[in-house]
């Protein structure tokens, strides 16, 4: 993977959350493809939760400052950034106290979803893209991790389709068993839709629940990764059949391997 940009955006990354499936692949999975000579950033939300001291996140002012349209709504975007100690990785934050100051990630303390997670996925997927224009830096590959990174692919492929700075760069979607339960709210198709996102791309979202958010990452990406020995066989079903170079469940004493391969050799 030496010289190649990988963007990598994820719901959750270690240390800056507790460590579950998604946060610690967000975290050893760019940090496998850094110590092979590859470019890479990632991009998470900087949820409430997260201690900016001690993490040392500070605001980049050159890069904040763009109003964002969620639902007809103009929402600000701040973008922080810190980097991971003893390596050199950068990670930036998409930013909005309306969006991600409370303190929690997905849910609050009654494990009830936040009812505006629809919302909070749309505006961190156009943060990101947004932030990558404004640094002008262009992925060969954009992985996404987690499901509230999971509106990035539909956004790449419909409102940013001409941009030309992504023309060339693909799109890979890591599927995990870790889900939540019930459904976001059941406008967020016409909310995406208000993006110019056509119905017919995603008319699984008339019922937001896990496994739809994720068939429709899956239908908007150029390869899948099942980065969960435990992923539903619905979904699995739904990955081998389609049609998308997809990397079957590995360990990871063999995941360095098969990904690079599979990077290379079925999406580059």
């Amino acid at each position: 993977m030496k010289d190649k940009r990988i963007l990598y955006v994820s719901s959750e990354v270690v240390p800056y959350l507790a460590e579950n499936e998604v946060s610690l692949m967000s975290y050893d999975v760019p940090k496998m493809v850094n110590d092979q000579g590859g470019q890479i950033r990632i991009f998470m939300p900087r949820y409430g939760n997260i201690n900016e001291r001690r993490h040392q996140l500070h605001e980049v002012i050159r890069l904040s400052g763009m109003n964002l349209v969620v639902n007809d709504l103009d929402m600000p975007l701040i973008i922080k950034v810190a980097s991971i100690p003893k390596e050199r990785i950068q990670v930036y934050f998409i930013d909005n106290e309306e969006y991600f100051k409370r303190k929690a990630t997905f849910a609050d303390e009654e494990g009830v979803l936040f009812p505006d997670n629809d919302e909070r996925a749309i505006f961190f997927a156009k943060g990101v893209v947004e932030t990558v224009k404004k640094l002008n830096w262009v992925p060969d590959i954009i992985h996404v991790h987690g499901w509230m990174a999971a509106m990035l692919p539909i956004y790449m492929k419909h409102y940013y389709k001409n941009e030309a700075l992504f023309s060339d760069t693909k799109i890979i979607s890591s599927v995990y068993s870790q889900s939540f339960e019930g459904t976001l709210d059941a406008e967020m198709i016409n909310k995406i839709q208000l993006d110019g996102v056509p119905l017919e791309a995603i008319t699984g979202l008339k019922t937001p629940d896990y496994e739809s958010i994720i068939k429709a990452t899956i239908d908007h990406s150029d390869g899948v990764i099942v980065a969960s020995a435990n992923v539903s066989s619905s979904l699995t079903k739904y990955i081998e059949s389609s049609g998308k170079p997809f990397l079957p469940f590995v360990t990871k004493d063999a995941f360095a391997e098969a990904y690079s391969n599979f990077c290379n050799n079925e999406i580059l």
